[in-house]
């Protein structure tokens, strides 16, 4: 299926997003480590939108998203594997709004917690992307709610790209501009959103993004030329990644991502140990993919300035354990 060019969101989209959730979320630090620039071999900052609302910068994009709703919208939904559900059902109650969640069967309990938290209804769905959209369309029929997607659609990514521009303006104030932005990519509403920012405000700098191996349809995507959807769920400890790349999100990698680079689940394990450990970032799985791609690809980023996107710290903490205990054993 080809995708209509006015129906992508541009460079100016993302400008328009950050006037419309300025004060509704946090400016997220950017930090520094030693240790890890030692560890790499590059020097790297680190982007902390799991210190965000609610955990991921999943805040951005539901923001902006329901800043431009229809003005008698009374419901919102969506699918989602946590963190876009659980922005969304903020961003709703923030603005009086009723909101339902589909979230699949696999998705964490700390997760489904955080959504019920904010005061979202839940529907529990297969694990698959069909069984996601299923689920949605069903919910939409019954209440003619408005559907806010996780990923592929122009608001959402415009909202995600703000990363983007928080990145260029605090390196700018700290005298350097980032060489490489490293950012996950799952659904390619954050990789597509700081493609489009970057772009716009520093076109010299390289974007990169990261996804697990066994979810590597993004890479085969902007490798190959053509869009692949992958019908199963992968299987991969970043849950936030499981999701098949966006069309719109597709769209504006191709013009707008240097590359793809895949990890292991091994390496993702361990670039979270080091971010919690070194840093004292608690950060899950999928934030730490970023990493896990710099320490794996090293000879791709040494000597560079990096900046990598940290983009949610919501786990279960008995599941975290788990998965650091089998990697010492593994050792």
């Amino acid at each position: 299926m080809t995708t209509d060019q006015n129906d992508l969101p541009t460079s100016a989209d993302v400008f328009t997003a950050a006037q419309n959730i300025a004060g509704r979320i946090h400016h997220t630090p950017l930090i520094s480590s030693r240790q890890l620039d030692e560890f790499s071999g590059a020097n790297l900052w680190f982007k902390c939108e799991h210190l965000q609302k609610v955990g991921a910068f999943k805040a951005r994009g539901a923001s902006n998203a329901l800043a431009q709703l229809p003005p008698d919208t009374q419901m919102v939904a969506t699918h989602s594997s946590g963190n876009h559900g659980a922005a969304l059902a903020w961003a709703a109650a923030e603005r009086g709004l009723a909101c339902t969640v589909v979230m699949p069967e696999t998705a964490p309990l700390a997760k489904r917690a955080a959504v019920a938290g904010y005061g979202a209804e839940i529907v529990i769905c297969g694990p698959t992307q069909a069984d996601r959209e299923s689920a949605l369309q069903k919910v939409v029929e019954q209440s003619g709610a408005h559907v806010v997607p996780p990923f592929d659609d122009r608001r959402i990514i415009a909202g995600q790209g703000t990363v983007a521009l928080e990145i260029v303006q605090q390196c700018r104030e700290q005298g350097f501009m980032p060489d490489v932005v490293v950012a996950p990519v799952g659904g390619g509403g954050l990789l597509a959103g700081i493609g489009l920012a970057i772009a716009a405000l520093a076109p010299e700098v390289i974007v990169i993004g990261a996804e697990p191996a066994g979810a590597d349809d993004a890479q085969r995507s902007l490798r190959g030329g053509v869009h692949i959807t992958t019908p199963q769920a992968p299987e991969t400890i970043a849950d936030g990644l499981r999701t098949t790349l966006g069309r719109r999100n597709y769209a504006v990698i191709r013009r707008t991502v240097r590359d793809i680079v895949t990890v292991s689940e091994h390496g993702i394990v361990e670039a979270m140990r080091l971010l919690w450990t070194r840093t004292k970032q608690l950060v899950e799985p999928s934030a730490a993919v970023g990493l896990a791609a710099v320490l794996e690809h090293r000879a791709r980023f040494r000597n560079k300035n990096v900046a990598v996107v940290l983009t949610g710290g919501n786990m279960d903490l008995i599941r975290i354990a788990d998965l650091f205990a089998d990697g010492e054993e593994s050792q």
